[in-house]
């Protein structure tokens, strides 16, 4: 068959990279006059380009069919300009998917692409939004993604939402009435930002209410009563497991303001070598861990 004409003052190099940076062309709005000149394939095109990628892996072929339908992804692109993110974005997430489908494209079935790709396009514009949205992901499972596209279509004027209005956008989505009124709340909510820019005297943020160092923060407050335990009843509970020489040993070693014994000084006092009072020590230490083996280990006798 003879390929189609394009009706660009464009180079092969330039659709390539335009595909993937729709920004390359200058702006937005030159991609999108530049697209909507690229010719639509007919059914027979399709097919013989479809057979040709899926048999004999022809990447002509491939880009042919890409840009015949770079037109369906600015026009499915301009549902979602509601989310704050970049018009160029969208359609290059969408190109993405196009690719994806005309990769997995298959003539035989009867059915065109544009009906084929309408998902793929979908899939990879909606993972983008989801991503990008808001630092705090508001969608995770798949109800929660079907509320989230489909909620702020069916809000009338963008106003809260009655229970009424909760219980019929719950029955038409098949999801809970809680499920709309939590995703109605996290949506509503913005961003904050965790700092105040330099040049806004006036601002406030999270980080003027935060404590002062850390020193009441509850990850410092649980960790000194860890340590407070493992000081305190933790402790004692462990050297009372211990036999009367044992723990004479390890208090009289570790547990003295003064320093603590020396090896030599408790070999005299037990009447033993200071080798034995070394490894009555060290046998000590080892059920000392075992005791108290969910809290921190106690120093290595030196």
């Amino acid at each position: 068959m003879t390929q189609p004409t394009h009706a660009l003052a464009l180079t092969n190099n330039q659709l390539a990279t335009a595909v993937s940076n729709p920004g390359s062309l200058g702006t937005i709005d030159a991609y999108i006059s530049a697209v909507y000149r690229i010719p639509m394939l007919t059914p027979e095109q399709e097919v013989e380009l479809g057979e040709r990628l899926r048999d004999h892996g022809d990447l002509d072929a491939a880009r042919q069919l890409i840009l015949s339908h770079l037109r369906l992804v600015v026009s499915i692109s301009r549902q979602y300009l509601g989310y704050g993110l970049a018009h160029a974005d969208l359609i290059q997430e969408g190109n993405i998917g196009l690719m994806k489908a005309v990769r997995r494209f298959d003539p035989s079935r009867g059915v065109r692409l544009v009906s084929f790709a309408v998902h793929w396009i979908k899939a990879e514009i909606h993972e983008f939004i989801i991503r990008n949205w808001r630092l705090v992901k508001v969608a995770t499972t798949k109800a929660q993604r079907k509320l989230f596209f489909n909620l702020r279509r069916l809000t009338p004027d963008g106003q809260t939402l009655t229970p009424q209005d909760v219980e019929d956008i719950a029955q038409q989505l098949n999801v809970r009435p809680q499920d709309v009124s939590e995703m109605e709340v996290r949506m509503s909510g913005r961003d904050m930002a965790f700092d105040v820019p330099v040049e806004d005297e006036d601002g406030f943020a999270p980080i003027s209410y935060l404590s002062d160092e850390g020193r009441d923060e509850p990850l410092q407050v649980l960790q000194r009563r860890a340590y407070d335990n493992l000081q305190g009843t933790a402790l004692e509970n462990a050297l009372a497991d211990l036999d009367p020489r044992s723990r004479r040993i390890v208090q009289a070693r570790w547990l003295q303001d003064d320093g603590g014994a020396t090896l030599h000084e408790l070999a005299e006092e037990f009447g033993v070598s200071a080798e034995r009072i070394r490894q009555i020590e060290s046998a000590a230490f080892k059920k000392l861990r075992i005791a108290l083996a969910d809290h921190a280990a106690l120093p290595e006798p030196v």
